[in-house]
């Protein structure tokens, strides 16, 4: 194995520049070695950024001259599985973003390439890096708070949705832009798959998309039976401007664990006015900015010793069915077994 593992970015945007700041200064044997982005000016300026002088605007082209041992894949969701196919078929080491594709289809075609090639395929479900939900795994794991009952996962982001984000047939809506971290947890913590769903959605906030979007959702709430019997519930919003709310309840037997929280300091200020505030959490940047470096960290040792990532193409097609079916009973408006 090289000293030092070299990468090529694809998609130079505000999540791609997070792996690519990670790589060029805190994870150790590893290098950005070259960018590309169909976008030149945003290409070349994040190479700027990172000193690499590689600079392609065609990923193939990328794959065939950089000399990258790994690629990021941070681009939309309908170009994943063309681009890590073909990473595999060059013989690359593969870290994807969320959400991993389109479709199940789509999924088992990368997860194919990948193990044809024998190269790595992991799936960017950062949360399973956060030192609070890895506490809280093992609190789970001890039996802490005896046999899960249930897992509550919610995650509501300030920002207004982009417009590519409206047409739920490019996109696969907020279930999948937003709540896949928290789909992922669920199958996480109940360490089980789910067996059926129930979802409600509306638009609240999204007055853009209501005429040439109807089907658009910026709110959501799915429960979810899981196969051994566990419950969960999920809650998205978009555009809730109060700030980024991620949480997490986990109900036990005999006990309960909560992650999260939307306060972001523990400075509180109390006036005259007999009024207190203090500060929310501002986004997702902030709160998971270690656990991304962690991440990175681990996709590169998963390289370095030959070992299966911690999070498998497996975790994230199975994310992608389970969206697949909520977007079904949200549209359908009927219980959707799996």
């Amino acid at each position: 194995m090289k000293e030092t593992i070299g990468l090529c970015l694809i998609g130079a945007g505000r999540a791609g520049m997070i792996h690519a700041r990670n790589y060029s200064s805190r994870v150790p044997g590893a290098r950005i070695v070259a960018v590309s982005d169909t976008f030149e000016e945003s290409a070349r300026k994040a190479a700027d950024e990172l000193g690499v002088n590689q600079v392609y605007t065609d990923y193939r082209e990328a794959l065939q001259k950089s000399g990258a041992d790994a690629v990021i894949v941070v681009t939309p969701t309908k170009f994943h599985r063309d681009i890590v196919t073909a990473a595999a078929e060059a013989k690359k080491h593969i870290f994807c973003e969320k959400p991993m594709a389109m479709n199940r289809e789509e999924c088992q075609a990368m997860i194919a390439a990948a193990e044809k090639a024998g190269v790595i395929l992991q799936i960017g479900f950062m949360r399973r890096f956060d030192a609070n939900f890895r506490r809280a795994k093992e609190m789970l794991d001890s039996g802490s708070i005896g046999e899960v009952v249930s897992v509550k996962s919610q995650t509501r982001g300030p920002s207004t949705p982009q417009e590519w984000m409206y047409d739920i047939s490019k996109s696969n809506g907020p279930l999948a832009e937003v709540n896949s971290h928290d789909i992922d947890t669920l199958r996480w913590f109940t360490g089980s798959e789910a067996a059926s769903l129930y979802a409600i959605a509306g638009n609240f906030r999204s007055d853009a998309a209501r005429s040439r979007y109807p089907d658009f959702y910026d709110t959501v709430l799915m429960n979810v039976t899981m196969k051994n019997g566990m419950l969960g519930n999920i809650d998205g919003a978009q555009g809730v401007q109060y700030g980024y709310d991620a949480q997490v309840d986990i109900l036990g037997t005999c006990g309960s664990i909560r992650i999260g929280g939307l306060q972001g300091s523990s400075a509180l200020l109390y006036s005259k006015e007999k009024t207190f505030r203090g500060d929310t959490v501002k986004s997702w940047t902030n709160l998971f900015h270690e656990a991304y470096v962690e991440e990175d960290i681990s996709f590169v040792n998963s390289i370095r010793e030959g070992r299966a990532p911690e999070v498998s193409g497996i975790d994230g097609m199975m994310a992608v069915e389970i969206v697949r079916a909520g977007n079904e009973s949200i549209r359908e408006k009927k219980i959707v077994y799996l």
